[in-house]
């Protein structure tokens, strides 16, 4: 029974060993402290440790375990954890013959959210937090900075529950734009000056559409908002990503014209037409009060979107 003790006692050591790291281990983040749940631990303390539990545990003429042999699986960073990923992606039991011809996730979408916190460096560090399970590949400053947090060809959780047209799965499609605002104020100059450009050279080198150039609340009219009010979708279109209408030359809407059908022509998710209708509202109709109710006027841009565009 001592023995079996011992072996039991041996067998959640190495358990335990397993799931520590071999040496010391904190993640830096530009001098931040180390994240939540990470575990820190040093090798050598967790091996007296085990010399201690083995002492009082089996009789004194067995030889004391060599703790040093003990396997201690490293802690895998967010690069070591997507390699391993890709190599789950081989089917063992088949010969490898790698082709040559393939592409990695091609983007075709860029969605555009206000971040609703305070400061680049706090997105940041959300998007870096283990239990927020959310991110984005770029994050835009007040001032023009450019922050990437993944390759443009990573998929990234951006988009969350959302729909465009057929498209049920925005993350897997889409670039993510994440714009520094708490969500009640104007972009500034510099900021929308930055995103232009970086819009022109994923627009030029992902052949992405005008069309396919989309806020959040566009894809989730139940849930966000973003980017908010503020936000000069009319200045984007001009420059040719995302579309607006001729404010100039608006026409009055044929009988037979039905605003459902070219909201869903659009892309709009129009399961629940009053947030679909919220969200275009808030998007072209600028100034005015949003609302479930189209006006005359709100038609007469709905058309003018469908003719120009569709």
């Amino acid at each position: 029974m001592r023995n079996f003790s011992f072996l039991v006692v041996v067998g959640l050591l190495l358990f335990m060993a397993s799931c520590v790291s071999r040496k010391t281990t904190t993640v830096e983040l530009k001098g931040k402290e180390p994240l939540p749940g990470r575990i820190i631990v040093d090798t050598a303390v967790l091996q007296q440790a085990v010399q201690e539990v083995v002492k009082d545990t089996i009789k004194p003429d067995i030889p004391l375990l060599d703790t040093s042999l003990i396997p201690i699986a490293p802690l895998l960073t967010p690069e070591e954890r997507l390699a391993e990923q890709k190599r789950s992606g081989i089917y063992k039991q088949a010969d490898w013959a790698s082709a040559i011809h393939y592409d990695l996730r091609k983007p075709n979408f860029v969605i555009i959210h206000h971040t609703s916190q305070n400061s680049v460096a706090q997105t940041i560090r959300t998007f870096q937090l283990e239990h927020t399970q959310v991110s984005a590949h770029y994050v835009v400053g007040k001032d023009g900075q450019i922050v990437q947090m993944l390759n443009d060809y990573e998929r990234a959780w951006h988009a969350g529950r959302s729909k465009w047209g057929a498209v049920t799965d925005l993350n897997s499609v889409s670039i993510g734009i994440e714009l520094d605002n708490n969500g009640r104020e104007p972009f500034p100059e510099q900021q929308i000056g930055a995103l232009l450009v970086l819009l022109d050279t994923l627009k030029t080198r992902y052949n992405i559409p005008q069309l396919n150039f989309i806020g959040h609340a566009d894809v989730a009219p139940t849930r966000k908002d973003d980017p908010n009010a503020f936000f000069p979708w009319k200045k984007l279109a001009e420059r040719g990503f995302g579309i607006w209408y001729n404010e100039d030359y608006l026409l009055e809407p044929p009988a037979n014209f039905n605003p459902v059908d070219a909201l869903k022509i659009i892309g709009y998710d129009t399961s629940n037409l009053g947030a679909a209708i919220r969200a275009f509202k808030r998007k072209f109709i600028v100034n005015k009060e949003v609302d479930t109710i189209l006006t005359s006027y709100d038609r007469a841009v709905l058309y003018d979107l469908y003719r120009k565009y569709y």
